[in-house]
């Protein structure tokens, strides 16, 4: 099996709608934070403006967020947080041309292949769901990202706490297959105490037992990073040579980690405002290609809604983003699946089960 990209396929601009419609509106913000009245808010698939008669892609967009019209014609998706007053702000409700704005959501899709019968058994996804064709489509995914795509992992702390699951998460990472992580304090802190003492929450990773006061273990590997100053200065001077975080700052992986009101610490790399860390994690999103999310709510969400369905490619290629969400529990999971069967794949399976079975797809582990 092999990885077949698949072709974008712009809307027919020569359609009467798209020549008869206006071109799209625009007013100035006020002030700073605050977007005018009847502003477009955006979604994640790709949308177009008209503009002095010719449709222009918003090409870095994200869900809930404003279009800016910069003044040599470019259009900037901007948090309404961000806004700067003065900035011409689209306005617009409707999505099918009619205020000079179209939304397209089947730009990858290949006409004729939608199922003509609309009665099927199982159309959601959960632990009955066969999952054999989707890890064989992942494994051909994650070899082609791996040379010329950006491969994000959104991960909750349920690695740090299952010894393959990390030993399987180092070996994708120090092969390649991870440029970007998102996660939380809680995973970084259990995958260093993994690291340091080999347990996690004061239990042994692999055997599960419970030491004695291990209950501090956590507590202490964080005054330990604390002491040290940051996570790369603890690595070094605790010889740590195993993990998540450790192969990150080995093979130079940016990670963001964004804090919670319940962290404990929290490590000092951890962002704590969080509209400062969403601006980060953005920033890491705004070059992935597939983003991979694991066992973590929260996490997840975030990162759906500010990952779109599509990337503008330096060529002008338009590709799709992948998007998998794997979590035991099927809401967590079925939250993203109206994003579109290209871009989403969801999967109701254990993490640790999974990521085991993606480095032996991958051929990493025995």
């Amino acid at each position: 099996m092999s990885f077949n990209m698949p072709v974008y396929h712009h809307p027919d601009f020569s359609r009467k709608e798209f020549i008869n419609a206006p071109d799209v509106k625009y007013e100035a913000a006020e002030k700073d934070g605050v977007a005018p009245e009847y502003y477009h808010s955006t979604s994640m698939y790709p949308e177009y403006f008209k503009i002095n008669g010719k449709w222009v892609l918003a090409e870095e967009s994200r869900m809930d967020s404003s279009v800016v019209l910069c003044d040599d014609g470019h259009l900037e998706v901007v948090e309404n947080r961000n806004l700067k007053k003065g900035d011409k702000v689209i306005l617009g409700r409707t999505e099918k041309c009619e205020e000079g704005i179209y939304m397209h959501c089947h730009g990858f899709e290949e006409e004729g292949k939608e199922l003509e019968d609309q009665f099927v058994f199982r159309q959601g996804r959960s632990r009955e769901t066969s999952y054999a064709r989707d890890y064989d489509r992942l494994f051909e995914l994650l070899k082609h990202e791996k040379e010329h795509g950006n491969i994000v992992w959104v991960m909750g702390p349920a690695f740090a706490f299952d010894a393959d699951a990390r030993a399987a998460m180092q070996l994708l990472i120090e092969n390649g297959y991870a440029h970007g992580l998102l996660a939380g304090n809680a995973l970084a802190t259990h995958d260093l105490e993994g690291a340091f003492l080999h347990t996690a929450l004061g239990q042994d990773i692999y055997t599960q037992i419970s030491q004695p006061n291990g209950h501090y273990n956590h507590l202490d590997v964080i005054n330990k990073v604390r002491r040290s100053g940051s996570i790369p200065q603890f690595i070094e001077d605790y010889h740590i040579d195993n993990g998540i975080i450790y192969s990150c700052v080995k093979n130079h992986v940016p990670f963001v980690l964004t804090g919670s009101i319940r962290d404990d610490g929290p490590l000092p790399e951890v962002v704590g405002d969080a509209y400062a860390g969403q601006g980060a994690m953005r920033n890491l999103v705004r070059e992935s290609t597939c983003v991979i999310c694991l066992a973590t709510m929260l996490h997840t969400i975030a990162t759906g809604n500010m990952t779109p369905s599509f990337r503008v490619l330096p060529d002008g290629t338009v590709r799709p983003v992948y998007l998998y969400a794997v979590d035991a529990d099927e809401f967590v999971v079925n939250k993203l699946l109206d994003r579109g069967s290209l871009s989403a794949t969801t999967m109701v399976t254990n993490v640790q089960d999974f990521i085991t079975i993606v480095a032996k797809g991958l051929k990493l582990m025995k």
